[in-house]
């Protein structure tokens, strides 16, 4: 099971501290310095059944300073999918990606329901 996290992402520790909680064994793979790649994106975005929107990190400033808000309706897939695989911090994290399950972002819930109740 990877681990896509950024170290210093809140969220990203609240993910980790669960995992360990919970005893579930993950491999962690930093995102800032190993992006993911537009086809680890591609594949993740059609195993988690997920809209791309939902894989990129709306809150954080880069994709403020780009004016994401405003570019993305414009763009096509493949643009879309080659902006976020040109820097980690434009990725919502933490990314789960354990066989053909892939959880974006953490929800407790949503993520007990993937990972406990097998």
């Amino acid at each position: 099971m990877q681990f896509i996290c950024y170290a210093k992402c809140t969220t990203c520790q609240k993910a980790r501290k669960w995992l360990e909680d919970h005893q579930i064994p993950f491999e962690e793979r930093p995102i800032k310095e190993q992006n993911p790649t537009a086809d680890e994106l591609k594949a993740w975005q059609q195993k988690s059944g997920l809209p791309l929107r939902r894989f990129f990190n709306t809150s954080g400033m880069l994709y403020r300073e780009l004016k994401l808000t405003e570019r993305l309706p414009k763009m096509g897939e493949d643009e879309q999918i080659a902006l976020l695989a040109s820097d980690g911090m434009l990725v919502k994290r933490p990314i789960l990606v354990n066989g053909d399950t892939v959880l974006v972002g953490f929800k407790e819930a949503e993520w007990s329901a993937a990972l406990l109740n097998r």
